[in-house]
């Protein structure tokens, strides 16, 4: 395991830390293939929870953009498609999956904690989603299954940051709680989920969780394999300096 990702197992539970905090725990592609890897494993290791975080002032700041202009667009394409190949994992885990962000999170990394069961924000969190802005296809799915339809395209076709209050109402997060109370948080998890069987549990999630990995993978990779994808990227972030 690479140090940009700390992962501690205990029991039944695996916990894995974002450790970028100098880049605001931005997905680099050996960060992706770390969580990718970690995930993995913990369908294997008999993991029942698992606890995904950051260190650092923010939980993840997306897609990590440091020297795009100078890659292959296909390799481009393929960070995109590996962070939608994680984004799934997590998502259909048979097992509970609970995130805690606070500061600020932008695209890839508020999609990675809207793929989690448990949703946990820090009061003044916020998230942004601005991946259309550049015509990436990336887990709009999953935050129309999460949010509804209407709010989902409130927030994509504007791409504007909304605050832990409006996470909550909205059910993007499912508790908004200082970071002194995520220690309690992870113990009620640990305890709930020792509630059910691992065959019980995961019936569960395939009984709970909407099954789109076909089309959600088929969008994102249309979306990103229009030419012009490097250009797209270079607009979008000389107008948001």
């Amino acid at each position: 395991m690479n140090d940009e990702l700390i992962r501690k197992h205990e029991g039944h539970v695996t916990h894995l830390t974002l450790n970028r905090p100098h880049k605001a725990n931005a997905l680099s592609a050996s960060l992706v293939e770390a969580l990718l890897n970690a995930v993995e494993y913990a369908y294997t290791d008999g993991t029942r929870l698992l606890i995904l975080d950051g260190t650092g002032a923010n939980f993840c700041a997306g897609f990590d953009f440091t020297g795009y202009h100078e890659a292959a667009e296909g390799d481009l394409v393929l960070r995109f498609i590996r962070i939608e190949t994680l984004l799934q994992e997590i998502h259909h885990a048979p097992f509970a999956t609970l995130v805690f962000a606070h500061g600020r999170n932008f695209g890839a990394g508020a999609d990675l904690g809207c793929a989690c069961g448990v949703r946990v924000a820090a009061p003044g969190t916020t998230f942004r989603l601005p991946g259309l802005r550049f015509g990436v296809v990336l887990g709009t799915r999953r935050l129309a299954h999460r949010v509804g339809a209407d709010a989902a395209r409130n927030i994509l076709s504007a791409s504007r940051a909304f605050d832990a209050d409006e996470a909550f109402a909205m059910n993007f997060v499912t508790r908004v709680a200082p970071q002194a109370e995520w220690p309690q948080i992870i113990a009620e998890a640990r305890a709930n989920c020792e509630l059910l069987t691992p065959a019980a549990a995961a019936a569960l999630h395939r009984q709970t969780v909407i099954d789109t990995r076909t089309e959600d993978m088929a969008a994102l990779a249309q979306s990103v394999s229009v030419p012009g994808f490097k250009e797209r990227i270079r607009l979008f972030r000389e107008s948001n300096k």
